[in-house]
């Protein structure tokens, strides 16, 4: 426990301390929860595009083999131009929106490459983009954890050791003030029997 004073002063401190770990930690246990909350949601969702990602590779498993089997090269027809993002906000924390994948497409010979190559273009940025969206969403739940673990380590912080140091503080100057109090009403009361006693003794004489 930090040293205190065992002052009027300390204790007005101490008080002030309390009312504002007492006032803020509501809202750090409310922000726990949205985090908590959120990180389940997104939780949720990267499953369900994880799942999709796996069925749709498996669907297209039956014909990709063909293309190990022809010269066409597809990152000479199609490449990410760049992966945009968006943000918004939970529990004060910014995270990051999949939007879209935008692709640079160059134009290819339909007489020369084989009739497939839409489809396989097409499934492509299908596979890119859900990978993207993946990853955009693995970042957000990173951040949202990594806030989720500052919050929860201040709500301890707050719960386990500043109340309890600030109530303990706030206890022993109270017994000490009072005590103080106490033995300088003891030492008035003496101090006004011996003035009471010399003015007896001054009577007598």
């Amino acid at each position: 426990m930090v040293k205190i004073k065992f002052t009027k002063g300390e204790l007005k401190k101490q008080r002030d301390s309390l009312g504002q770990y007492n006032r803020y930690l509501p809202t750090l246990q409310l922000k726990k929860q949205q985090l908590q909350m959120e990180i389940s949601k997104q939780d949720q969702i990267l499953d369900l595009k994880e799942h999709e990602l796996g069925v749709f590779q498996k669907s297209v498993q039956s014909w990709a083999r063909i293309l190990k089997d022809t010269a066409v090269n597809f990152s000479n027809y199609i490449k990410i131009d760049k992966v945009l993002t968006g943000t918004r906000n939970i529990a004060g924390v910014d995270l990051p929106v999949f939007i879209k994948v935008d692709f640079i497409l160059t134009d290819y010979d339909l007489f020369v490459l084989p009739l497939w190559v839409d489809s396989a273009f097409d499934a492509l940025e299908k596979l890119i983009f859900l990978r993207e969206e993946i990853t955009v969403l693995k970042r957000s739940i990173d951040i949202l954890r990594q806030e989720l673990r500052v919050t929860t380590q201040r709500v301890n912080l707050f719960e386990k050791v500043k109340i309890p140091e600030a109530e303990v503080a706030i206890r022993l100057i109270k017994i000490y003030i009072g005590d103080q109090l106490a033995n300088a009403v003891g030492r008035c009361k003496a101090a006004k029997k011996k003035i009471e006693s010399s003015f007896e003794i001054e009577a007598l004489v």
